[in-house]
């Protein structure tokens, strides 16, 4: 008897955790819509430029694999907690190209690198030109781009390498 009087107690904390489920889940989607308002979808834009390295880098409008396009800062605290997962992709794939946004001259982002033991393709980005053309406002941003030269995936903040190599994976098939 003292079991069928749980049971309507019962159902109405599971009718509470369903609905704080569903409002952090709307709360988790609305956050992750106004990261994505302005960013480039479909093809992607022209991105060039010099790497630190000295070489000119120009994002093939079909690339034969998908690359990933890294937005990045010296300053922001997210994108040190992920580069060195950037790295471990950045050497076991070519198809790599990271963006050091409005992170100072050259030869700031170069001893970042040192300092911090980071070996992967940086254009620079001083005034942030390159970000606004692809509508980065916040970092770490990734963009995967397929082999159609059009964007597969889109991430704001911190991803996994997991992560990263999946959508890097979906984009090639």
């Amino acid at each position: 008897m003292a079991t069928d009087a749980n049971k309507p107690g019962r159902a109405k904390r599971w009718r509470g955790l369903a609905l704080n489920a569903l409002l952090f889940l709307a709360l988790v989607a609305g956050i992750r819509a106004w990261q994505h308002r302005d960013m480039v979808s479909g093809a992607a834009p022209a991105l060039q430029g010099r790497t630190l390295a000295g070489q000119t880098y120009a994002l093939p409008t079909h690339p034969e694999r998908p690359v990933l396009v890294h937005f990045w800062a010296t300053w922001c605290p997210i994108c040190r907690t992920e580069q060195g997962t950037i790295a471990a992709i950045a050497r076991d794939n070519p198809n790599v190209i990271t963006v050091a946004m409005q992170s100072g001259t050259p030869e700031a982002v170069g001893r970042h690198l040192r300092e911090q033991r980071l070996d992967f393709p940086v254009v620079n980005d001083p005034d942030g030109a390159l970000a606004a053309a692809w509508g980065v406002h916040a970092v770490p941003a990734s963009f995967v781009i397929s082999p159609d030269g059009k964007i597969s995936f889109v991430e704001v903040g911190y991803t996994t390498g997991i992560g990263l190599r999946l959508r890097l994976w979906l984009a090639g098939i």
